[in-house]
């Protein structure tokens, strides 16, 4: 199981092969890259700044895999997340995983995200021709992991 938070990008074909080298049982390989668009919300993106609490971060996405290989015994997870500053069509976010079936990988996969998007400490401001804004978590991200029976700890003022 493997988590990284880094600034440098990743090579997608090199993380996947280091991925399915580690189990020879290995039917199935799923991957997520997220990538930073260039249009948000109805507005030009020109970059992306990410911003993290070094260890806590990794605890938080540690605790993703770990919930992970209890739900899905004998999968494989990887997730590499970028910090700093991102420009349109960078690579964000890996998330990969391996599995005796295909089923699993994709369920595996999909939980990761879903659960990374909700729980994971990141914040995101993005600059746009008429400046810079924090980008809020989304009441789609909460739906999203709440099909997966749990509750996200996301709290905007909206919310209250």
């Amino acid at each position: 199981m493997t988590v990284r938070v880094q600034t440098e990008d990743f090579d997608l074909s090199a993380e996947i092969a280091a991925l399915r080298a580690e189990n020879a049982q290995v039917g199935a390989v799923v991957a997520f890259v997220g990538t930073v668009r260039d249009l948000n919300d109805g507005e030009d993106v020109c970059a992306m700044e990410l911003e993290h609490y070094p260890g806590m971060t990794e605890k938080a996405l540690e605790a993703i895999v770990e919930e992970a290989k209890r739900r899905w015994p004998g999968a494989r997870v990887l997730i590499v997340h970028r910090v700093g500053k991102l420009y349109p069509r960078d690579q964000i976010v890996l998330a990969a995983a391996t599995s005796a079936h295909r089923h699993d990988a994709f369920d595996v996969c999909s939980f990761v995200m879903d659960y990374l998007k909700t729980q994971a400490p990141f914040w995101k401001k993005e600059t746009t021709p008429s400046g810079e804004r924090w980008v809020d978590a989304r009441v789609s991200d909460d739906a999203a992991l709440a099909r997966w029976g749990l509750t996200s700890t996301n709290v905007t003022p909206s919310d209250e």
